[in-house]
């Protein structure tokens, strides 16, 4: 026969826990209290605590009494998914979170939007915060993913508490082993700059962001084809980049290569945002793109399609990136075994070929 004064009083506190009536640090009444409330013994008080510690829910405290866990926000049963990106208004990231939407609302959960600015402080602030929330997993773009996390503990913090996550766009090195969709972003470096070499050009400018990962492997790529056609790399035609001065390297850049009458017949830009602006600063020296110098970009957005002069590019297909790195989340929160292509997706990229070339 079924203890039904124990389960009432395991269920009322259970219930009060996930709806967050007693949030996690939160202290419970006392064993009398609670026996007094219920009219029920001490000892049946004591089985239902002992069963909602075992199951992670409570946390007792020597000498001060039983506390509900942290662990305890975590039900898996809330159907929100967090999505953390660097920019909200960025142009490829509007796309992106229109596939994870669309896969997610289709089985049933609602998104937690959340930004960084490309900020590992304010990553790690999301991330703490996160953690504080009911929520049945995490999609995130990391930080400066080509520099070193320093707070990998938050992450290994979601798996104490059994919430899969998935990175997107990039991955930090120390996590690599984790699941991740991205880009094969150096094949993209190279198919692009291969292109120009076919073409004729010799004089490559590459410019490249420093601070993560996609900007590291579209640079190895450009080395990787100027090595096929027997380039000596030149470290004078490599110019990087960081999030903090992407609106004035760029541009500088081009300019005192024109002022200094420097050779340059083609630039290999990090994507189309900054393909747009070394096009116009060009432009403001005269240069024409592409009969004196040709310009590519990455990310085929609609900024290199409706440009003055529309931008040979490679394709970053944006909705499709998003919806895969959703379908990825809900096979691991159904505990689905998975591959090892099927945990560390790659998309392959293409040329998109336009004016600018």
């Amino acid at each position: 026969m079924r203890d039904t004064k124990y389960l009432t009083l395991k269920e009322n506190l259970l219930r009060k826990i996930t709806r967050g009536e007693l949030p996690a640090g939160e202290k419970i009444p006392s064993e009398n209290a609670l026996a007094s409330s219920y009219n029920i013994s001490r000892q049946t008080v004591r089985k239902a605590l002992s069963e909602l510690t075992e199951e992670g829910y409570l946390c007792p405290v020597h000498g001060k009494g039983t506390f509900v866990s942290q662990w305890a926000v975590h039900t898996k049963t809330s159907k929100n998914i967090a999505v953390v990106t660097t920019y909200l208004s960025d142009y490829i990231f509007p796309r992106v979170i229109q596939g994870i939407e669309h896969v997610l609302t289709a089985h049933g959960y609602s998104i937690m939007l959340k930004t960084t600015g490309n900020s590992r402080a304010a990553e790690a602030r999301c991330i703490e915060e996160l953690l504080s929330k009911d929520i049945d997993g995490l999609i995130i773009e990391p930080s400066k993913s080509q520099i070193s996390c320093r707070h990998t503990s938050l992450y290994e913090q979601m798996e104490e508490y059994d919430i899969p996550y998935v990175f997107i766009q990039g991955f930090f090195q120390q996590l690599k082993e984790k699941p991740y969709v991205v880009m094969d972003d150096k094949k993209g470096g190279y198919l692009i700059t291969r292109y120009l070499l076919e073409k004729g050009h010799r004089k490559i400018l590459g410019i490249f962001k420093a601070d993560d990962h996609q900007g590291q492997q579209r640079h190895n790529g450009y080395v990787k084809a100027l090595q096929e056609y027997g380039i000596l790399y030149d470290p004078e035609y490599v110019v990087w980049y960081y999030t903090e001065d992407r609106e004035m390297k760029p541009r500088d850049t081009i300019s005192t290569f024109i002022q200094n009458d420097m050779e340059l017949d083609a630039v290999v830009c990090y994507n189309d945002q900054i393909a747009v602006e070394v096009i116009r600063t060009l432009r403001e020296h005269g240069k024409k793109v592409p009969r004196d110098v040709a310009v590519t970009g990455f990310d085929n957005s609609l900024l290199a399609k409706n440009n003055h002069v529309p931008i040979t590019t490679v394709s970053h297909p944006q909705e499709k990136l998003g919806s895969m790195a959703a379908e990825l989340l809900l096979k691991l929160i159904e505990k689905k075994e998975l591959t090892e292509a099927e945990l560390h997706v790659k998309v392959e990229p293409e040329i998109v070929e336009r004016g600018s070339t």
